[in-house]
């Protein structure tokens, strides 16, 4: 066999020019005027964050404009590299140095992010912040689902990129081509059959490929069912609920409602939120709202009952009963533009008001001790939450000496964080009580010392009065 042959197709055949990625055109049309922003020294975000599902193209996009573009890619994968120490080394100490082998600059490429967790690698996701903050070169992050609420922090500080799942006549195009080029003979119900599998993911249809020619020399229906099965796949929140919306037949409905670690409950309010924004139709609307009434009736009884056999009822309200509720084709099968719920949009203003805190905090800190805000963050930081938590008395004189605003404390200790403000307070109280006492006590002692020195002075001055008009009287 040769050793063009042992070069995995996902490889040999990565798109080594934008062209060559696959209908992502407004994508395409993003990262290259923010990578364009960055050559002119003028970019408004300094990271980009590329999400969507997987085998969308998001890698191979990053590769091929680097490769355009002249510029040095460096590539890390997020979930292998999770300490912060990690991220620190190697990311950030190429952050700040210059390309070696390109003029132009690098990219620093930070792949599945949304597989750092924020309990096991704590520390890593704000390494990661820091890094955009600090960075002399553009920093893109990978992720299939972005919405995840501790990426929070990342999704304010990014440029949002999107991309779209394929079609399949996208990916059977692709796998059309790589037949020809293989010189592999492939049934054209074979290759609808893979594409067909693959749900869009275009990598994982071109290892199906591979497999199947490989084992077979041939791609054959009987072959493809042969070898592949079907995948469970977990989809990202847009691509889920869209396809709730877009469903011609109740069991697709219901099958896509499988595909994201959503809760029912959470999920009915992604459907709520973008609904009207795919049946634009009046009667498809009220019928569609009237599903989802009904829906909301039975998780209203699941509340106060706790009969939980009644969560199949209100699964199939808000899944099938909305999705045949929408008739009117003009709209239901047109792509738009959905938005999470106004909670989650919410939570993020939150996150956002928590973060500045935080930052506000850790550079008063720094300032006191003499060291870095991201040292006092990590290392000081936590100690405090653990005063704060549970000594009361000490915390309320840290937070007294550190001057810390009532946000500062409240953040320190979310459970004790009323009482330490109230005690400051008193403190505060105590200390100008004090002080007045000293002004007083201090004013008394000047006005009698000052008494004192008059009267001393008068003394004196009477008892040269007393010689003078005696010797006055002696002449």
């Amino acid at each position: 066999m040769s050793s063009t042959k042992k070069i995995p197709w996902v490889v040999k055949y990565r798109p080594k020019k934008t062209d060559e990625v696959v209908n992502q055109e407004e994508a395409k049309k993003l990262f290259i005027k923010w990578i364009d922003s960055w050559i002119s020294k003028k970019p408004e975000k300094k990271g980009a964050l590329l999400y969507g599902p997987p085998g969308s193209g998001k890698t191979s996009l990053v590769e091929a404009v680097a490769a355009e573009k002249g510029l040095e890619l460096l590539e890390m994968n997020a979930s292998d590299y999770r300490r912060t120490s990690d991220i620190e080394r190697i990311a950030k100490a190429s952050s700040r140095a210059r390309s070696l082998v390109s003029a132009r600059g690098k990219i620093l490429l930070l792949d599945e992010v949304d597989g750092i967790s924020d309990v096991a690698d704590r520390g890593a996701l704000e390494a990661i912040l820091d890094l955009i903050k600090n960075t002399q070169h553009p920093v893109v992050l990978i992720a299939n689902d972005p919405w995840n609420p501790k990426l929070r922090g990342l999704r304010d500080e990014c440029l949002m990129i999107r991309f779209r799942r394929l079609t399949k006549t996208d990916v059977k195009k692709v796998l059309r081509s790589i037949c020809a080029s293989e010189k592999l003979v492939c049934d054209d119900d074979a290759i609808d059959y893979v594409a067909e599998k693959s749900e869009g993911d275009l990598r994982s249809a071109i290892n199906d490929l591979e497999a199947v020619g490989e084992g077979f020399g041939r791609v054959t229906l009987s072959a493809t069912k042969a070898l592949l099965r079907t995948r469970d796949r977990d989809l990202e929140t847009f691509e889920v609920v869209r396809r709730i919306l877009t469903s011609k037949y109740s069991w697709q409905a219901r099958e896509a409602s499988t595909q994201t670690d959503l809760a029912p409950d959470e999920l009915i309010k992604w459907i709520h939120e973008n609904l009207p924004r795919q049946a634009q139709d009046p009667e498809d609307l009220w019928r569609a709202y009237e599903a989802i009434s009904r829906a909301d009736v039975y998780f209203s009884r699941i509340v106060r009952s706790q009969n939980w056999d009644l969560l199949a009822y209100a699964v199939d309200m808000m899944t099938a009963g909305v999705a045949l509720s929408i008739k009117n084709e003009q709209y239901k099968f047109k792509w738009t533009e959905y938005s999470p719920p106004p909670e989650i949009r919410k939570s993020a203003i939150v996150a956002r008001e928590v973060r500045r805190v935080r930052e506000d905090l850790a550079k008063v800190i720094a300032a006191h001790l003499k060291c870095s805000t991201s040292t006092a963050k990590s290392d000081v930081i936590p100690l405090l939450k653990v005063i704060f938590d549970n000594n009361l008395e000490y915390a309320a004189k840290l937070a007294l000496g550190l001057n810390l605003s009532d946000s500062m404390i409240t953040y320190l200790s979310e459970s004790r964080g009323e009482q330490i403000v109230k005690r400051v307070e008193e403190l505060r109280q105590e200390i100008r009580r004090e002080t007045r006492k000293t002004v007083l006590e201090l004013s008394r002692e000047s006005r009698a010392s000052s008494g004192r020195a008059r009267t001393k002075q008068s003394g004196k001055k009477e008892e040269k009065n007393s010689r003078g008009l005696e010797n006055f009287s002696r002449k």
